[in-house]
């Protein structure tokens, strides 16, 4: 029932990107270390590079054990499953990279009018193995919308940094001004380390690139 790929198939390249969510599980080293498995579904987020490389845009959220197990260890694991139509499970394996928000990287890759509001790194993913397997204990669900709620939190949390910056001259702004109701100060707060110490976000809350 299981089947296994050196890479992506093509008629998995075609069924990802219809898919409204997807899980990513990463887990530190240690052996009392947390496994963490992230829900993922802001439609637009999730690329396909090639058969062996994706990337999806990581939204800001109140943890950050995807991205601290990335800098120990790199692994990561992303999963599909069918809710409609055929069941499937789909599972990429592989290694991954953070980038995060001002770095170069994450600008190539989300340029101003690209980026979705509250994002705060790329996850890049080496797929060294791939599987699929039945899914017929899935049971059926019926897509309806897309959430708002977490982009306007975080809308707001970025007007504050935007308002916070907006009467400093560019070379004024050598550090961000990072008020207390900001993004950037919620990622200090929020996503320096992972809930076993590990470092988290590290220079995205230090970047002056203006939201």
């Amino acid at each position: 029932m299981v089947v296994f790929y050196d890479n992506i198939p093509d008629f998995l390249a075609t069924w990802i990107p219809q898919q409204k969510l997807f899980w990513v599980a990463s887990a530190p080293l240690t052996a009392d270390g947390y496994v963490n498995v992230s829900p993922k579904g802001v439609e637009g987020t999730f690329h396909l590079v090639n058969a062996n490389k994706v990337w999806y845009e990581d939204i800001s959220g109140s943890g950050v054990e995807t991205i601290a197990h990335l800098r120990e260890n790199g692994r990561i694991t992303i999963m599909f499953s069918a809710f409609e139509g055929p069941p499937r499970i789909a599972r990429l394996f592989g290694t991954g990279t953070v980038y995060e928000y001002g770095t170069p990287e994450y600008e190539a890759l989300l340029p101003p009018g690209k980026r979705q509001v509250g994002s705060r790194s790329v996850i890049m993913m080496d797929v060294r193995k791939v599987s699929t397997s039945c899914g017929y204990a899935v049971p059926f669900y019926t897509y309806n919308s897309q959430r708002t709620r977490l982009l306007e939190f975080f809308r707001r949390k970025e007007a504050a940094d935007i308002e916070a910056e907006a009467g400093l001259e560019p070379a004024e702004c050598t550090a961000p001004p990072r008020p207390e109701n900001g993004l950037k100060q919620y990622w200090v707060a929020k996503n320096s380390t992972s809930i076993n110490g590990l470092p988290g976000v590290k220079s995205a809350p230090q970047s002056v690139k203006p939201f």
